[in-house]
């Protein structure tokens, strides 16, 4: 009994030491993916792709390695890009990049493992998504990913010669809202002065005298943005921190009950094998950025090398439960299939040129 409770006393120890050194990360990781939560949408996103649609996968890459969306965020993007009739090279290299990497993950796993690690990490998530949106782009031409899409959106542009889209309204006669229908049925606003000649009195145009007369008091846009934020900031710590320190704890747990040289036998220094095996288990065992840093971070002590985290990092964030569900919404088993394979193989060549470059001194 006395070995359990020391067990658990040197975990919690352990992540209480790697919260003091890490803190300043977390806090920078926080405020940065608090602020493009804030004020980086997903329908802007699609907007940008849309019109860089001529560079698509440079365009897709560069969004999806600078915007901090979950798989629902990345869903929504690739949503957008579908219904801007974007060919699926595009598609794919968002779908291979967006999940592994983030300004604010790129704060974060420096905390973790270092600047050179993040670095080489994000750097291999840009290249990631440019060969995957290459392969695609290959494949779509041959006709092999031709009806890999689950379904065509009402309404999405037509392509024409040229590279040209003609967009078609579903709706041909869309109604507009109250406030739209009431600004344009009562014309220009009524001044000031009672005495001035042809204006019209807005509050008796369209019935919504009510909402004229007494407009309901909003936040200036400063006020807004501030409050949305400090929401995100508040969603994001309640997210990170608690997984943060729950699989810290978890992984020095597991340091203590798995002898460390079994770690090393499997993924330590000169073993070839261990950076394709922390790689495979990545596709079941990941579970989310937030909570699989922390725990390969303590595996990391126990003689697990940096490529072999690497490997599996990127293997797994890109094939996580909700990556795949996400997916396979709005594609079919070929893509989905383009997106594990270009990650697997990735992480594996990820893994293996940054053990590589440690040995070598360069990094």
């Amino acid at each position: 009994m006395e070995s359990i409770v020391d067990l658990f006393r040197h975990a919690v120890s352990q992540t209480l030491v790697s919260l003091s050194h890490n803190w300043p990360y977390l806090l920078a990781g926080i405020l940065t993916a608090a602020a493009l939560k804030a004020f980086l949408k997903s329908d802007r996103v699609s907007a940008f792709l849309l019109r860089f649609r001529g560079a698509g996968v440079f365009a897709a890459t560069a969004a999806a390695v600078t915007t901090p969306f979950c798989s629902c965020g990345t869903t929504a993007v690739v949503l957008g890009m579908m219904a801007g009739a974007m060919p699926l090279a595009p598609v794919v290299a968002f779908m291979v990049a967006s999940p592994l990497s983030s300004p604010g993950e790129l704060v974060y796993s420096a905390g973790l493992f270092g600047w050179p690690f993040a670095i080489w990490f994000f750097a291999s998530s840009i290249l990631l998504g440019l060969g995957g949106g290459g392969v695609a782009a290959v494949l779509e031409s041959r006709g092999w990913l031709k009806g890999q899409t689950r379904f065509t959106i009402a309404g999405a542009p037509s392509p024409v010669p040229g590279g040209r889209a003609a967009a078609r309204s579903p709706i041909r006669n869309p109604i507009p809202t109250s406030a739209a229908a009431c600004a344009c049925a009562a014309g220009p606003a009524r001044p000031s002065d009672a005495s001035a000649g042809p204006y019209r009195d807005a509050s008796s145009a369209c019935g919504c005298a009510a909402a004229a007369t007494a407009p309901s008091p909003r936040p200036g846009p400063l006020v807004s943005r501030t409050l949305e934020f400090l929401l995100a900031a508040a969603e994001v710590t309640r997210a990170l921190v608690p997984m943060f320190l729950g699989f810290a704890f978890l992984g020095y747990l597991l340091n203590g009950l798995i002898p460390a040289s079994w770690i090393s036998a499997l993924f330590g220094e000169g073993r070839a094998y261990g950076v394709p095996l922390a790689a495979t288990l990545g596709l079941p065992l990941y579970v989310n950025s937030e909570a699989s840093l922390p725990l390969v971070r303590a595996f990391l002590d126990s003689g697990m090398t940096r490529g072999a985290v690497m490997a599996f990092l990127i293997a797994g964030s890109g094939t996580s439960v909700g990556a795949i569900t996400g997916a396979l919404t709005i594609a079919r088993w070929r893509v989905v299939g383009l997106v594990t394979a270009v990650l697997w193989i990735g992480a594996i060549l990820a893994g293996w040129g940054f053990d590589l470059a440690a040995a070598a001194g360069w990094i």
